[in-house]
């Protein structure tokens, strides 16, 4: 095979595979929602005992606004309790949650004196739990009334192991208004995969599960909200969408910050399916293809898109070389859009902070396999994390 024939079809191979995982998977969930539905049979008022669990790590500004919230809640009183968690704060946040435990019955404190990372600091706070659901929260968002009531309905249906709400963004500018309409898409590929059978794991700021399918977490773990409800899935059980029950976060205002959210993400991705390797096999996880479709492939879209600008640069024909132009193009105003925020200087430009955002998501995607490469970073990541908090 000569070296354009080779270039050719690296190109289209490329090409194809960035389709099907950015456009071709999220089409095919909304026909299979679509032709095979599978509805959640909620019950109407069906109220099991609930125990809401916050971990936090310097959050004391924002902890006692947090655990009112939650015991602000539409559901009953004597059904919902909340165990805080300081993760070895070095802030106030320890004193604040233990007077509020104090204060409240149905608040308990658990005091680590040590930074042990929010897999530990979670697993301390269910060994404690009380209820049959467990609701985990995130300390930056904030939950309208309604969340507690609104997922309970989902658990009357046995099918159901792990409901998760939806998170709003606030609307911002910048790098925020692309992240929104990322997610916007994100949650319409979730929104269709719970609806023909299972999402793939919870949005992390808004999500509950059974006790009984909870398995302690690894220490170190990165993504919970990935892990606990996918375990319950090889377990037979459904993780669902419930759009009723919002929870409302502010957006990555600059896309270093939204680059330091998804690298902690998609490392958490690979050391997942280290963690469970059952996730990848079509014999015991019955998402698999959910799975390789929208988290394994997404993790291998930045070589696809070299093989598609690599095969247009080397691919003979003015067809394949104006591509590779409008490729370097949009990279080119990509970086430069980066260049100019970590400058401080504004970027009104939608094309340009697309093409930022696009180049983020995907350097993202090959520096969280270096993270989860060398290992130990973990501990860093989280320490970002309980101040980053993701949906």
């Amino acid at each position: 095979m000569s070296v354009a024939a080779a270039a050719e079809a690296l190109f289209w191979a490329g090409a194809l595979f960035i389709l099907y995982t950015w456009f071709g998977y999220p089409l095919l969930m909304a026909g299979w929602a679509r032709a095979r539905p599978r509805p959640v049979r909620r019950g109407r008022g069906h109220q099991p005992t609930m125990t809401a669990v916050v971990a936090a790590r310097n959050e004391a500004a924002g902890i006692a606004a947090r655990a009112r919230n939650l015991l602000e809640q539409d559901y009953p009183t004597e059904l919902l309790d909340i165990v805080l968690v300081s993760d070895g704060s070095t802030d106030a946040t320890a004193e604040i949650i233990q007077a509020l435990a104090a204060a409240e019955p149905r608040v308990r404190a658990i005091v680590l004196p040590e930074n042990v990372g929010k897999a530990a600091a979670l697993n301390a706070a269910v060994e404690q739990a009380r209820g049959e659901v467990l609701l985990f929260a995130d300390a930056r968002q904030r939950f309208e009334r309604n969340v507690a009531a609104m997922l309970a309905e989902n658990f009357a249906d046995p099918a159901v192991g792990s409901a998760t709400g939806e998170l709003m963004i606030e609307r911002g500018g910048g790098v925020a208004e692309q992240v929104g309409l990322y997610w916007r898409y994100e949650k319409w590929i979730r929104r269709n995969e719970a609806a023909s059978g299972s999402m793939l794991g919870a949005t992390g700021a808004i999500y509950a599960m059974r006790r009984e399918l909870w398995r302690p977490l690894e220490r170190g773990a990165l993504l919970d909200d990935f892990l606990a409800p996918m375990r319950a899935v090889l377990a037979g059980a459904r993780a669902v969408f419930d759009e009723r029950a919002i929870a409302w976060d502010r957006p990555s205002e600059r896309s270093e910050q939204e680059f330091r959210r998804k690298l902690r993400t998609l490392a958490g991705n690979y050391q997942a399916f280290a963690l469970e390797p059952g996730l990848l096999l079509p014999w015991r996880n019955p998402t698999w293809l959910r799975v390789w479709s929208h988290k394994v492939f997404r993790l291998l879209a930045p070589y696809g898109l070299v093989l598609v600008f690599g095969g247009a640069l080397f691919a003979p024909g003015g067809f394949y070389g104006a591509l590779a132009v409008l490729q370097g193009v949009f990279y080119g105003l990509g970086l430069a859009g980066i260049a100019a925020e970590r400058r401080g200087r504004p970027v009104r430009s939608r094309v340009v902070r697309l093409a930022a955002t696009f180049i983020v998501l995907h350097a993202a995607a090959v520096g969280g396999l270096w993270v989860w490469l060398r290992g130990g970073s973990a501990a860093g990541l989280w320490r970002k994390a309980y101040q980053e908090n993701e949906g």
